[in-house]
């Protein structure tokens, strides 16, 4: 194992709220020491000075494409680009082709990512057979096998009955159900959020209350079952409202937002840029600023970048029939900054939104920095300036409506398991 010393940075850790300069040695794949002035003879030097120091990111959704379609991603170009962006451990969702709904597929996908990925990776399973909403899955088998969550993500569960089944089986694994709160008779064929701008741009609308409606359901139903339940990225300020409500009253409840929706309003959309339809769309300068209000407050519990990789062909087409989504973990830091920025959140509040809450909700260790611990690690310099060229990064896919862009922030290097997997001088290390 390498011993590795990062010297003089600035410490931080979402779990203690230490905040101080000093270095971190790491032996044997963990934390050995923290201090100051520490010496460790024939160690690799990480030279931190002006750099945050703090537990490896953690995403907990992603779309890695494997299997199925690994034309647009796989693990091993998903584990590199995360690695990129800070992340030491990712979740990826089940609507692969087959579906992660099957021990095998979930093994499959655990065995590769040993293999390939320089990140850790996580599966969420199907909470359905084939995402199809009609089936259940054999959830303890799939716990067993590896999976640390349910979700037909997208594919959303409309029968509500089922829903309440889903729920309650859970709960013999003490495992989150993930939900995509979008009520598709409510959506429609929308691809933008309703209002003036999709009337401008005389595209079909998605309105905010196609998600009002469906978490309003699936809260109701966590609250009859006790289940846990987690709402993935939220866009509107009526679901932030309903989901702090619900936690006021006893209900689990777990929620996240993507940086898009952190960040980019319906506005975006306004040069009909496939890169910027998303799901569920970018919503209005109201909604923004209630779910950046929601982080603050703690009633959305993690940023998660929904990372979805598209081949350009696919999205290289009339908006309305390009697939939703944009590809995310190599910029979320530096747009997720933003927050720091203003003084919304303070860089402990940030990282544990970004580390440490997730990794909690998954059940796995992670976002914390702590002699001992296992030395998943991250150096982030937070005033690194550079041009993002999706073309020079790691993943297969393009599809980002940053590209070109100028971003403030960066990972300079990626721990995993106490190894130098990532370096910004030297690119991904494999």
């Amino acid at each position: 194992m390498s011993r590795i010393l990062i010297r003089n940075g600035r410490l931080l850790d979402p779990v203690s709220r230490a905040d101080q300069v000093g270095d971190v040695l790491v032996e044997e794949g963990r934390i050995a020491r923290l201090g100051s002035s520490l010496e460790a003879a024939g160690a690799e030097v990480i030279e931190a000075e002006g750099c945050w120091v703090a537990p490896g990111l953690v995403d907990m959704h992603v779309h890695l494409r494997e299997p199925g379609y690994e034309y647009k991603e796989d693990i091993a170009s998903g584990g590199r680009a995360a690695v990129a962006g800070g992340f030491s451990a990712v979740a990826c969702m089940a609507n692969t082709r087959p579906a992660n709904d099957d021990p095998s597929v979930t093994k499959f996908i655990i065995d590769q990512a040993r293999q390939n990925s320089p990140a850790r990776i996580y599966p969420i399973a199907a909470a359905t057979v084939g995402l199809g909403g009609e089936v259940m899955t054999e959830m303890a088998a799939l716990y067993e096998a590896g999976a640390v969550a349910f979700s037909d993500d997208g594919a959303t569960v409309e029968n509500a009955g089922l829903m309440r089944r889903v729920l309650e089986y859970s709960k013999m694994v003490n495992a989150p159900v993930v939900v995509h709160a979008e009520d598709a008779g409510l959506r429609g064929g929308g691809v933008v959020n309703e209002g003036a701008v999709s009337t401008r741009l005389g595209l079909p609308g998605n309105p905010c209350a196609a998600e009002e409606v469906r978490v309003a359901r699936d809260l109701s139903l966590a609250r009859l079952t006790g289940a846990r339940l987690h709402v993935a990225h939220v866009s509107t300020a009526a679901a932030v409202e309903l989901i702090g409500r619900a936690r006021d009253e006893g209900v689990q409840v777990t929620a996240e937002v993507t940086p898009h929706h952190l960040t980019l309003d319906d506005s975006a959309t306004q040069g009909y840029d496939t890169n910027t339809k998303v799901s569920p769309p970018l919503r209005s300068k109201a909604d923004i600023e209630a779910c950046r209000r929601g982080l603050a407050s703690g009633v959305i519990d993690v940023i998660a970048t929904d990372h979805a990789p598209h081949a350009s062909y696919e999205k290289d087409t009339e908006f309305v029939s390009a697939p939703p989504g944009l590809i995310g973990l190599e910029t979320a830091f530096p747009v997720v900054m933003d927050l720091v920025r203003s003084g919304e959140l303070e860089p402990l509040d940030l990282l544990r939104c970004l580390s440490t809450n997730a990794a909690r909700i998954l059940g796995r260790r992670g976002g914390q920095l702590g002699e001992g611990l296992p030395a998943d690690l991250v150096v982030l310099d937070p005033e690194h300036i550079w041009k993002y060229v999706p073309a020079e990064g790691y993943s297969k896919s393009r599809n980002s409506p940053w590209a070109g862009k100028e971003l403030v922030g960066r990972a300079v290097a990626t721990l995993v398991a106490g190894e130098v997997v990532y370096r910004l001088d030297r690119g991904v290390i494999d």
